[in-house]
């Protein structure tokens, strides 16, 4: 039983097989190529539960998110992304908000400043993780117009655009990039 129990905790459902999270975490990769393969309502539903999971400052939740599937719309997300084209070939695009106001009750100006967008960061990276768990490619796209990103998807204000998520099947597989070495990012007790 504790087996079960622990294979449950680390791991997630790939097109029915077990993939485990850190095997998950290794493989996934930023996605800039899609098929035309369209993505389910389910599997985006599967996206923002993963999403929503994700730990928040006072357990806020200060998340938003946008599920843009129009071509007009992706395309002017493309522009306002400095032309990033692979944004409108996905077949779904995310637009991750964060609400300031929200976090700004709960903690004032470092909950606009700070708490809303590390919330938001783990939701999305939670994103991330499960698209690759269900064979799908995400690219995490934060080098946006902010304002142009708002008038496409009517941000209200007092909540903010903090990431583009293109999602598809992937038509690629990126090679791993190479990562610093745990001895280069690691300090004892002091920097």
């Amino acid at each position: 039983m504790e087996n079960v129990i622990s294979l449950k905790r680390h791991s997630v459902v790939r097109a029915g097989k077990t993939l485990e999270v850190f095997e998950a975490i290794k493989t996934r990769r930023s996605i800039r190529a899609f098929t035309n393969e369209e993505v389910s309502e389910e599997e985006v539903r599967k996206l923002i539960d993963a999403a929503r999971h994700a730990p928040s400052a006072g357990n806020i939740q200060p998340w938003e998110f946008v599920i843009v599937r129009d071509p007009e719309r992706k395309h002017r997300l493309a522009v306002a992304a400095l032309n990033e084209t692979f944004i409108e070939e996905a077949p779904v695009v995310i637009v991750v908000c964060a609400n300031e106001v929200q976090s700004g009750l709960g903690y004032g100006a470092r909950g606009i400043a700070l708490y809303c967008l590390q919330d938001t960061a783990a939701a999305t990276q939670n994103m991330l993780l499960a698209a690759c768990a269900l064979g799908l490619g995400t690219c995490w796209v934060g080098a946006f117009y902010e304002e142009d990103v708002r008038k496409v998807v009517k941000v209200p204000k007092g909540v903010r655009p903090v990431a583009i998520v293109p999602v598809g099947h992937p038509a690629e597989k990126p090679n791993p990039r190479p990562k610093r070495s745990i001895s280069e990012i690691v300090r004892y007790e002091m920097f």
